[in-house]
């Protein structure tokens, strides 16, 4: 027996969120539905929004999932957190936001808390038109493991987002190793060298943020965290895009929503959302706003 918490039982026992949204057509109304995991996998959610057009106000949410307990009560959770919330609001949800409405989970449960997260996003990409709605790449050789169809770019993710430093964790967010244990040695190499990657920004970020042996102000004017975002793009985004046949170009900047596009290789490459979310999302946040979102234009 898992040791759930009684807000997770609460919410698994009396969901008030369950079924779908139909779309009626009202005006200035749009449905838009995320899709994420696979029954075959155990797991699978559907989150249905229903969205005012004008304010990109949630007005209603509502979720079908199959899964454990742990599945229901945290999309039920995911819900209560949304709900009257405008899309960049909520793109700012975490996973772990999720699991601590729910007073914590079990950690062998947390990819129940991630599913959420990609449900939510997906939704939200496909209300904006977005064509890709997951953060998986498709069949062009990143796939690491292959009895739960996941990605390096999803494990990199996840790790970043929840800085998971063994691959006993990653099984536990997103089931990766979990089934045959052939792929936890990539998953290890992943690992190392997300926490090479940290090490090296760590370094340009200190020198960055050190001036005249003062730290840098944190309160900055419009003016300052715009040049600020477009050093960190320039000095620690780029290389790295560019070294891969990519670019990403700012294209626009309003209080801690920046657009941007990707070029090259990013414009056209399957896992262009996890480049959005883990190449430069994360980087600005890390930089500049932790309140920061990243939408390609």
């Amino acid at each position: 027996m898992w040791d759930y918490t009684d807000k997770v039982l609460e919410l698994f026992y009396n969901p008030q969120h369950q079924g779908v949204i139909e779309d009626k057509g009202e005006p200035g109304i749009k449905v838009a539905v995320g899709d994420v995991g696979s029954i075959a996998c155990g797991d699978a959610l559907r989150l249905h929004l229903k969205v005012e057009e004008k304010t990109e106000k949630i007005l209603e949410a509502r979720f079908q999932t199959f899964g454990c307990t742990s599945a229901i009560a945290s999309s039920e959770a995911l819900v209560e957190l949304i709900k009257g919330k405008t899309l960049d609001e909520a793109l700012k949800v975490t996973n772990k936001e999720i699991a601590n409405y729910l007073g914590g989970l079990p950690e062998a449960k947390m990819h129940c808390s991630v599913m959420g997260q990609e449900a939510l996003e997906a939704a939200i990409y496909n209300y904006r038109g977005i064509p890709l709605d997951t953060h998986e790449d498709d069949d062009e050789g990143a796939l690491v493991c292959t009895c739960f169809g996941i990605s390096d770019a999803k494990i990199k993710r996840v790790i970043i987002e929840n800085n998971l430093t063994t691959a006993e964790e990653v099984t536990n967010y997103v089931k990766a190793g979990g089934g045959c244990g052939s792929c936890l040695a990539s998953i290890d190499d992943i690992i190392a060298s997300v926490q090479k990657e940290k090490a090296s920004v760590t370094t340009v970020s200190n020198s960055l943020s050190q001036t005249n042996g003062k730290s840098a102000v944190k309160t900055l004017t419009p003016v300052q965290k715009i040049a600020l975002i477009q050093r960190v793009l320039d000095e620690e985004v780029r290389p790295i895009l560019i070294a891969d046949g990519g670019d990403v170009e700012l294209f626009d900047f309003e209080g801690d929503h920046v657009k941007v596009i990707l070029q090259g290789a990013c414009g056209s490459c399957s896992s262009s959302i996890a480049t959005l979310k883990i190449a430069i999302e994360s980087r600005l946040r890390d930089r500049v706003s932790k309140d920061i979102v990243v939408e390609a234009v």
